[in-house]
Order: C-alpha cells, then sequence, then structure tokens
C-alpha cells in the first residue's frame, strides 16, 4: 500500500476573487503509516483530506494509490468527519451494516461485520440503540467503526475529536491508537493541535498558506507521555514553525 501526492494545487473561485488554497504538495504515506496533517484554520488541511478522499479533484498535480490515480470516492479510502454523520433513523448497529449492504453482501452478512467492529470499539452492548442516545465520544467511535466496516486501506480522519471535550478527547485518541495498532490501516489525521499530532503520528505534515512547512518524522516509543523530554522538544519545534505561519500569516 502506497499513497503519492504528487504537485497538487486546488483553487477555489475566478478572477480577482481566485483563492489558491493548496500549492505544490507532495508527499508519500507508507503502509501502516499513522500521519497527522497539522495547522491553522484555513491552511488547506480539510481541502487537503477532500482531495485524498476523492471528494474534491485537484486543478493540477496527481494523487495515486498504489500507483492508480484517485478518481472520485472508494472504499479503500474511509473517512470521519468532525461530525460523526450519522443516520438518526437508524440504529448503531444498522448505521456500521450500511456500507457492506450497499457493496452487495446480505443484511446478516452486513450485521456480522458491523458487529465485530462495533466490538473493536467497545461498544457492543449499544448496538440496538440510536444515535441520540449516545453520548459525543460514542458516536466518533460509531463513526469510525461505520468508516473501517468498508475495511479501507486508508483511513482518513478530518479532526474527528475536535467537538468532544477534553477528557473524551484522550480517551478516544487513546482508543483510536489501540485500533490502529490492531488493524494497521495507514491513517491521515487532520487536526491543530500539537499535542495530538505528536501523541499520534509517525509522521507530522505542518500547513502553511496551503504549502507543507515541515515534514517531521516522530521515532518516539508508544505510548508517548507529553512530560517527556523528546515529546517537549519536539512540540516546541512544531510550535515554533506554528508561530512562524501565524506571524506571516497575510504575507505570503
Amino acid at each position: 500500500m502506497s499513497l503519492v501526492v504528487s504537485e497538487v494545487n486546488k483553487s477555489f473561485g475566478q478572477g480577482s476573487s481566485k483563492k489558491h488554497v493548496l500549492k505544490d504538495i507532495s508527499f508519500t504515506g507508507k503502509e501502516h503509516e499513522f500521519i497527522c496533517i497539522l495547522g491553522h484554520s484555513g491552511c488547506g488541511k480539510s481541502t487537503l483530506l477532500n482531495v485524498l478522499a476523492g471528494f474534491s479533484a485537484p486543478d493540477d498535480g496527481s494523487v495515486t494509490v498504489n500507483e492508480k490515480a484517485i478518481k472520485g470516492p472508494h472504499r479503500e479510502r474511509g473517512v470521519v468527519f468532525q461530525e460523526h454523520a450519522l443516520f438518526p433513523w437508524y440504529t448503531v448497529l444498522d448505521n456500521i451494516a450500511m456500507g457492506p449492504s450497499l457493496e452487495g453482501l446480505s443484511k446478516s452478512e452486513s450485521r456480522e461485520i458491523a458487529s465485530s467492529y462495533l466490538e473493536l470499539v467497545g461498544l457492543s452492548d449499544c448496538a440496538d440503540q440510536f444515535p441520540n442516545q449516545l453520548s459525543g465520544g460514542m458516536k466518533q467511535r460509531v463513526g469510525i467503526a461505520r468508516a473501517l466496516a468498508n475495511k479501507p486501506r486508508i483511513l482518513l480522519m478530518d479532526e474527528p475529536f475536535g467537538a468532544l471535550d477534553i477528557l473524551t478527547r484522550e480517551t478516544m485518541r487513546k482508543e483510536l491508537l489501540s485500533i490502529w495498532l490492531q488493524l494497521k490501516t495507514m491513517v491521515i489525521f487532520v487536526t491543530h493541535s500539537i499535542e495530538e499530532a505528536v501523541h499520534l503520528a509517525d509522521r507530522v505534515l505542518v500547513m502553511k498558506h496551503g504549502e507543507i512547512a515541515l515534514n517531521k518524522e516522530i521515532t518516539l516509543e508508544r505510548p508517548r507521555k507529553s512530560d517527556d523530554s523528546e515529546f517537549i522538544s519536539i512540540s516546541k519545534e512544531l510550535q515554533s514553525v506554528l508561530e512562524t505561519i501565524e506571524s506571516t500569516r497575510g504575507v505570503s
């Protein structure tokens, strides 16, 4: 499994109102790698994730998975949004079973797959509940299970814990790492939190005005502790880059 992003550009608008959102974005993702895309609001993180998902096509450049160009959404790339986007009229189990069902599997097969992923995220007891009966963290776990039920090779996550309180967020971070260590899928995770990026990532891409300002590999052993000296050093390095970006915002 390989992901190759090569000189991707993306803009919106026309004429004098045209805004270049992505500028010559290039990076590669390796099998089983956990990549965090870190940056301020408006830097192009979510736009890049939408291009990787196939929801939006680049103006030029290329995105390939296993040397095949991305052409629209595909089950090999699962997506988890900040808002869980669950169907309120379906039970938790049926929300997760929808993907396999759309792939042509029988109801019983789809539900069996859904049950296995529901167990993976620790919510087997909630199978017959509806989304409005769940907490925010539980809804996001269902969203992750739903994305994983299609057995994607790449999991794309757009600030999935951004709307959660800090304690729930820390719990979700640990659970996501546990799931990732079991499944070893590639993860591309968008965040604006330095601590979250250092806790999670094998590599952090720091974005500046639509460009990659830093491509930082993180080799700290897991589980990582925020009071570890190397953790603090890496966090300060990322903070320095972000502060430089903030001071030049609107200049470049």
